[in-house]
């Protein structure tokens, strides 16, 4: 590395983080330690400082906020369990509450500080002078989830917002809230949401900066049990609180990961707000500068997705990963049921023989027919490789005789498959790991997805796929495509199960029941988007579909294939994207509800949007 690289990361360095950088040392080892360095002070192609405070309301619309006459406005209680709260903090957290545009709140102070008299002094400073704050001294401090909860029955909002002592909301945060809570009125008037999170960042302790934004999917059930990417602002109907119970002692550390889980089990809508309303305090003794500081919880955070499977009757297998508060659920094969390994080929019999081959000496799970579909080859060692494959009792080849269409060819082997459980591969991929069957097949027997899909990589160990982001690139496109395969990315998105609105049908796998409800692929896309177009009416259904990069796999796709090289193939092509355009005009415009509207559609790393 030059020197003009190393000035720019100890430039980043703070003296305090030496110590959390020797901790990460240690839990990582010194290779892995260095890519995640490398990884997270890699310079900003849009740096958050400046585009934050482009993108904050002015003082205009800050008035305009405050005499706005809402037909449905809630009180909503803010909860904050307090203890030991340096006095600057503790001051800027509730002047963040007065400076709110949205005038019907409470807020709700469990003091567990009561030795602690200018903590007191202060706080009855505030009550006194307005009305909205309440304060309740505590005789002790009861540890973090019965500190929240006696702050919740203080609370005589309709709704309750958590947050913390020493942390700050934005002054049109609450304004938001009541926003989209009128966007969703029901019948009777109120709001059919039951809960609302916003996007958030992290802040320095004299608030002269503001970094690591975290922008966030709508509602993400998978990427929920991968991490707590909900977190803050969380906003709940005190009805729903009451009845799933509060905060759980037994989970302090993940308290709050723990509470979000029941919450989400019962909502009946969950809103996701797409601005920075929630600003993170970091500093020594914080979790949000300093995560290796309570090992404990990342355990509480593991049980936490342990209890949400239980609830609802999944069965799966959590374990950590190298990454500190993040998790893999693995979900285990039920039963032994026949996949079908669909593979279209045209001459390419080497390339087709890899593939093979992988699948065959790699596979662990065996209960599996490949059905080769030939598609007009030429080449005489291509047939004469079929005759070799057909010796297999779980191989068949079909033929395809009329021109390319990948949709079509696809629907037509699929009539032959005999399997429970589709699984679309092309011919020019190679398995990594043997458990991938497994993998995939685990997923898709959950009753609520529909797609599982695979992370793949060039042969030069870059990122071909790892997952499809709705409007990159115009129709959609590959995330973090060419990040070389080490990286785990934006949040540690690339390396993590999550549901997203496609998947490439380079390695793909459905439910053939589901497959047969939707028609399969849609043949007025020959070439282009047909998976896309599939994953799209999957999620329409009422499915998931779920990207798994434990699914692992070479795709030796060129990666300078160039564009169409003929008048027709273009014609054909822009045939497609308006074809797209026209059928799926709404989430183009409205933005992929798997990604977030403030990153970046022009490319695949999840940077911002200028």
């Amino acid at each position: 590395m030059d020197s003009k690289t190393w000035m720019h990361y100890l430039k980043k360095i703070k003296p305090y983080n030496i110590q959390k950088g020797l901790r990460y040392l240690k839990h990582y080892g010194p290779k892995e330690f260095w890519i995640r360095l490398c990884e997270r002070m890699e310079p900003e192609e849009v740096p958050y400082g400046p585009w934050f405070e482009k993108h904050q309301p002015s003082l205009e619309e800050l008035e305009r906020q405050k005499k706005k006459k809402w037909e449905y406005s809630p009180l909503i209680s803010v909860v904050v369990p307090a203890y030991r709260t340096p006095e600057e903090f503790l001051r800027q957290m509730i002047e963040s509450l007065i400076n709110q545009t949205y005038g019907n709140w409470e807020l709700c102070i469990a003091n567990a500080s009561p030795e602690d008299e200018k903590m007191n002094e202060v706080l009855q400073e505030y009550a006194k002078n307005d009305s909205r704050i309440k304060m309740k001294e505590l005789k002790e401090n009861l540890g973090i989830a019965e500190n929240t909860n006696e702050a919740f029955a203080m609370a005589k909002g309709e709704f309750l917002g958590l947050l913390d002592h020493d942390d700050l909301l934005a002054p049109q945060a609450l304004y938001r809230v009541v926003e989209v809570m009128n966007r969703h009125r029901g019948e009777e008037g109120g709001t059919r949401a039951d809960v609302f999170y916003t996007d958030e960042d992290k802040v320095t302790t004299d608030l002269s900066e503001h970094f690591q934004p975290h922008f966030k999917p709508d509602f993400n059930l998978d990427l929920l049990r991968s991490n707590n990417y909900i977190t803050h602002f969380f906003v709940v109907r005190t009805s729903l609180v009451k009845e799933v119970g509060g905060f759980r002692r037994e989970f302090d550390g993940a308290q709050d990961y723990d509470f979000i889980f029941r919450c989400v089990e019962q909502a009946k809508l969950i809103c996701h707000i797409p601005e920075v309303l929630y600003h993170w305090r970091t500093h020594k003794a914080s979790t949000a500068d300093n995560p290796a500081s309570k090992m404990y919880a990342f355990e509480a955070g593991k049980r936490a997705i342990e209890g949400n499977l239980s609830r609802t009757g999944v069965k799966g297998i959590v374990s950590h990963t190298k990454d500190l508060g993040f998790y893999q659920v693995e979900y285990p094969v039920q039963g032994n049921p026949l996949v079908s390994v669909l593979i279209p080929n045209k001459d390419q019999k080497d390339t087709l023989k890899k593939c093979l081959d992988s699948v065959f000496e790699k596979s662990t799970y065996k209960n599996y027919e490949v059905i080769i579909i030939e598609n007009n080859s030429v080449e005489q060692e291509t047939f004469q490789y079929y005759k070799e494959l057909e010796r297999r009792s779980n191989v068949q080849v079909v033929t395809w005789k009329e021109g390319f269409n990948y949709s079509a060819i696809n629907n037509f082997g699929a009539g032959y498959a005999s399997g429970e459980y589709l699984l679309f591969l092309n011919n020019d991929v190679e398995v990594i790991n043997p458990g991938w069957m497994e993998e995939m097949l685990g997923n898709c027997q959950r009753e609520e997805v529909g797609i599982t899909g695979a992370k793949l990589y060039y042969p030069d160990d870059t990122i071909q796929h790892a997952g499809t982001i709705i409007g990159i690139g115009g129709i959609a496109g590959h995330a973090f495509l060419n990040m070389p395969r080490s990286r785990t990315g934006y949040l540690h998105k690339a390396s993590l199960q999550m549901d997203l609105s496609a998947v490439t049908a380079a390695c793909m796998m459905m439910e053939k029941s589901v497959f047969d409800q939707l028609g399969g692929f849609e043949e007025r896309l020959s070439v282009a988007f047909n998976d896309v177009d599939l994953c799209l009416r999957t999620v329409q259904a009422g499915y998931l579909v779920v990207y798994n990069p434990r699914v692992e796999l070479y795709h030796y796709e060129s990666k300078s294939r160039g564009t169409e090289d003929n008048e027709e193939k273009v014609r054909r092509f822009q045939g497609e994207i308006e074809f797209m355009r026209n059928r799926w005009i709404k989430i183009l415009k409205e933005g992929d509800p798997c990604y977030n509207k403030n990153l970046t559609l022009s490319k695949w790393n999840y940077s911002l949007r200028a």
